[in-house]
C-alpha cells in the first residue's frame, strides 16, 4: 500500500535559470526608530545612513567586545571647544563615516551652540553617485537630535 502512495507524487524539474533580481534592492534592513516607513524596512541610501546614525549613538567604549566603537563626542560635550578638541571631533567623525565602506565623508564643519555641539557633513554614497547633507545636534539635554 506504501508503494502506491509514493508512485503519485511528482516533483517539477528544477530550473537551471538564474533568478531574476533586477527589481531587488541591494540593500535591505530594517529601522523600528525610522518614521518614514509603515513596516519599518529601510532600502540602500537610507539603510546606509541609518547605520551611520546608531554608530553616533553609541558612545565609545560602551559596545561589548568592540572598545573602538562608537563616538567620542559624548564625552566630550562638556569640554571647552578648543582647537585640540575640534580636531579630535573631526577626526572621530571622518573615522566613523569613512568606518562603513559605502559612504565617504566631505566636508565637516563643527560649531558650538548654547547646550552642545552641531555637526554638518557631506556625505558621498558611492554606489548611488548621490551626496546628502547630514546634520548632527549632540545636545547635552536632549541627546542627538537628527536634522
Amino acid at each position: 500500500m506504501a508503494s502506491t502512495l509514493y508512485k503519485k507524487i511528482v516533483l517539477p524539474a528544477v530550473s537551471s535559470r538564474a533568478p531574476d533580481i533586477s527589481g531587488s534592492k541591494t540593500y535591505r534592513g530594517f529601522s523600528t526608530v525610522s518614521t518614514d516607513t509603515e513596516n519599518f524596512a529601510l532600502y540602500d541610501y537610507q539603510l546606509i545612513k541609518q547605520d551611520l546614525l546608531n554608530h553616533f549613538y553609541v558612545r565609545q567604549g560602551e559596545r561589548l567586545m568592540q572598545p573602538e566603537f562608537g563616538t567620542i563626542i559624548w564625552d566630550l560635550l562638556f569640554e571647552p571647544l578648543t582647537d585640540i578638541v575640534k580636531d579630535l571631533i573631526l577626526q572621530n567623525v571622518n573615522e566613523i563615516i569613512n568606518y562603513d565602506p559605502r559612504v565617504q565623508a566631505g566636508n565637516v564643519v563643527i560649531t558650538p551652540y548654547d547646550t552642545g555641539l552641531q555637526i554638518e557633513c557631506t556625505l558621498i554614497y558611492s554606489q548611488y553617485n548621490l551626496q546628502e547633507q547630514l546634520q548632527l545636534r549632540f545636545d547635552q539635554a536632549n541627546g542627538l537630535l537628527v536634522q
